[in-house]
């Protein structure tokens, strides 16, 4: 691990900047990868049976959307958007349900407050709230609260694998230790030490070092369970990006079913567009984890 944990001290503050600063390497992100997430979120959203706004704590934004398939005992999916815990809201992200919901899954699209308001610290409390209040009130959101899936993208990766190392009886009375019956990151910060010496990144994070040690899955957080979990990584993303993926497969993929799989020829960006495409690979194998398969690769 020690290798994994000292690669990044080689870079300099521009290296930094060009392998995780992704959004500038995308300069049609706000014309046009965004709009058109919210152009096709707000369809899903007048057009699935859901709930919207949920309140599952006293913060700003933490709300949850659901989507309902209408089979109360189909898998769940629980989805956490990315955007350096700083940006984004979940009304983006409605856009990942259809796909699911067509295939007979429920899903859960959360939402949380950002910083600099809050620190990743508060912000991964705020996750281990949600899925507390998903579990405590499925019947009433009409889900089945013994078939929960966990995916997350980017700063959402790094929460999934956060849930994923979160012992639930010891969080909160009567929660089962298998709460969460698979994972799957999708492009997640496993180590942030990096991110926070990325300062066009951290301006807004304000992470402290401490904080990036103790909030760090390679670090501090291991997977409790054998959840099985299928890392994700886009073929054209940067190699910091494929390092974060490979060091906790390596790390942690040994002794659980865990896959790791790279969605072809995409970027940071459009592999969420790959997703949601019922024809790829990525979507058909995000319903292998959904059902209780394991990573099918």
């Amino acid at each position: 691990m020690s290798n994994h944990l000292t690669y990044h001290t080689r870079f300099s503050p521009p290296e930094f900047d060009a392998q995780y600063n992704l959004r500038a390497g995308r300069p049609d992100y706000e014309e046009t990868v965004i709009p058109s997430w919210a152009a096709e979120s707000e369809t899903a959203r007048s057009t699935l049976t859901c709930q919207i706004d949920n309140r599952y704590g006293a913060g700003e934004k933490q709300k949850l959307d659901v989507f309902l398939c209408g089979d109360s005992v189909a898998p769940t999916l629980v989805y956490f958007h990315g955007g350096y815990w700083q940006r984004g809201d979940k009304s983006i992200y409605s856009f990942i349900a259809p796909p699911f919901v067509n295939q007979g899954f429920n899903v859960v699209v959360v939402g949380y407050d950002l910083c600099p308001s809050v620190t990743i610290t508060h912000i991964s409390e705020q996750a281990r709230e949600a899925m507390t209040y998903i579990w405590r009130n499925a019947q009433e959101l009409g889900l089945n609260p013994d078939r929960i899936t966990v995916m997350g993208h980017s700063a959402g990766g790094h929460i999934t694998q956060m849930m994923m190392a979160t012992d639930w009886p010891t969080y909160a009375a009567n929660l089962p230790a298998d709460l969460i019956k698979a994972g799957i990151p999708v492009s997640p910060l496993s180590y942030l030490e990096p991110v926070r010496l990325t300062e066009a990144l951290n301006a807004g994070i304000r992470m402290d070092k401490a904080e990036a040690e103790a909030q760090s899955p390679m670090t501090n957080h291991p997977p409790v369970t054998k959840a099985p979990q299928l890392v994700v990584v886009g073929g054209a993303e940067t190699a910091e990006f494929h390092r974060q993926a490979h060091m906790y497969v390596e790390t942690y993929g040994a002794d659980r079913p865990m896959g790791l799989y790279v969605v072809p020829e995409v970027d940071h960006f459009d592999e969420l567009n790959v997703l949601v495409d019922p024809a790829s690979p990525f979507f058909k194998h995000s319903c292998y984890m959904l059902q209780g398969k394991g990573p099918n690769l």
